[in-house]
């Protein structure tokens, strides 16, 4: 069952390969590098298939890597049975990614944990360190419903 687990063992089974990735993550090559309770760094391949019709990567890879660095994040601070969902995310593009960017480097923490909305930030970085895109986020903490 997925809520079985904490958020942070689930995080850690699928860095491990113990359990499988979303599957958002073979299209973009997304990995969980490391994870600890409210911070996870990851890392996404940008290749020529993200591209937009400028020739550079859309803005929707930069997004959604961004978004699954603070959700991440977010997951990781949560228990058992307890789950989430974005309300919001801000992205700020900074620099352009190609497919000569190579590998990018995604880290998201969380900023406020609070009982039924926590807020996280992200960035992506380079190979070189340059931050490329960076974001907050607002998650909403889903709880079971205790008259079920």
């Amino acid at each position: 069952m997925l809520f079985a687990r904490s958020g942070l063992e689930q995080l850690r089974a699928v860095a491990a390969g113990e359990a499988p990735a979303p599957p958002i993550s073979s299209h973009i090559g997304l990995e969980i590098v490391t994870v600890e309770e409210g911070d996870v760094v990851m890392t996404a391949v940008p290749d020529e298939s993200h591209y937009n019709p400028i020739g550079s990567v859309h803005g929707g890879f930069f997004a959604t890597v961004l978004d699954s660095a603070c959700g991440c994040a977010v997951h990781s601070t949560l228990p058992a049975g307890v789950g989430y969902t974005s309300l919001e995310i801000k992205v700020s593009f900074l620099r352009p990614i190609t497919a000569d960017t190579g590998p990018v480097t995604a880290h998201g923490w969380v900023t406020r944990k609070g009982r039924s909305a926590v807020f996280a930030e992200a960035d992506i970085r380079d190979s070189q360190g340059r931050v490329l895109a960076v974001a907050s986020s607002t998650c909403l903490v889903v709880r079971p419903d205790p008259a079920s």
